[in-house]
């Protein structure tokens, strides 16, 4: 993946370049990692998930490829390309890929998290 990265931002020209989804797991990279916030992209095998568990801080999630379906509390959602999802902090949620996926993991954190 090229990036720039400078004491003011990071420049990522496609998330999507060079990311391999693995034959079988899930991989992950952080991107990003500020006092304020933590980006990872994650990479999906069909059928692989991430358990139900919850998370100190708020978080967003943006589906960039595929299909999944995401446990939201008592809600479940299928989520596909271009699909956006704010958590609040401590809300239970999962994540099933039911197509090869690639997904964005942005948690908001306070300073010292």
């Amino acid at each position: 993946m090229m990036d720039a990265s400078t004491n003011d931002y990071t420049f990522v020209p496609d998330l999507l370049a060079a990311q391999e989804i693995p034959a079988e797991g899930i991989l992950t990279r952080t991107i990003l990692n500020t006092p304020y916030s933590k980006a990872v992209l994650f990479t999906f095998s069909q059928g692989q998930e991430l358990s139900e568990h919850t998370a100190s801080v708020p978080a967003l999630l943006h589906i960039l490829m595929g299909k999944a379906r995401i446990g939201l509390g008592a809600d479940k959602v299928d989520a596909g390309q271009g699909s956006w999802i704010h958590m609040p902090a401590n809300m239970k949620h999962c994540v099933r890929a039911e197509t090869p996926l690639v997904m964005l993991l942005v948690m908001l954190k306070k300073p010292g998290q």
